[in-house]
């Protein structure tokens, strides 16, 4: 889907539309960047879509809602993957063990930072619950950094639309 087809889906769909987008973007699937999502939920706030408070709501709540998800198939399904996925790329095993003793040294912290981090931030849920992180600490800490990234991002469109537009042309949604 190109720039404009998101913003055509905004359009129809509306709020749901970025809820669903967003969530599928903190769920890690290919086709869902987040540098591309968040500053267009940010212009169509700020072309009187939904306001921005609104907004940052909404991508909140959705990417949460990706990160718990995660955070269910580390914690009832992860060292199940892990051994398989060590058996067939062993090499990676010291990485992967590092970032999950990194979890259980940081706790909270280090799902906070690593929720800023471009693709760590999405695939950190899956060794926090692997590790069965505290579960209160875990949402509390993903909020957190997540309403941080979001806020950037979302800002960024918000802020920064129309001299995007100025550039390159206003699209068939406006």
């Amino acid at each position: 889907m190109d720039i404009n087809g998101f913003m055509q889906f905004f359009v129809t769909y509306g709020p749901v539309a970025i809820f669903v987008i967003v969530l599928l973007e903190y769920l890690n699937l290919p086709g869902f960047p987040a540098g591309v999502i968040m500053p267009l939920a940010g212009i169509w706030a700020a072309r009187g879509g939904l306001s921005f408070f609104a907004t940052i709501v909404i991508t909140v709540a959705a990417g949460l809602t990706g990160s718990i998800i995660l955070y269910g198939l580390g914690r009832w399904g992860g060292e199940f993957f892990l051994k398989k996925y060590y058996s067939r790329f062993p090499g990676q095993r010291e990485m992967i063990e590092g970032k999950i003793e990194y979890l259980r040294r940081k706790g909270g912290a280090g799902i906070f930072v690593s929720k800023l981090l471009p693709m760590v931030r999405t695939l950190i849920s899956i060794p926090a619950g692997v590790i069965k992180m505290d579960f209160r600490s875990y949402c509390v800490s993903s909020t957190l950094g997540i309403a941080v990234w979001n806020l950037v991002f979302v800002g960024a469109g918000y802020v920064f639309g129309d001299a995007v537009f100025a550039l390159f042309g206003q699209g068939e949604w406006l």
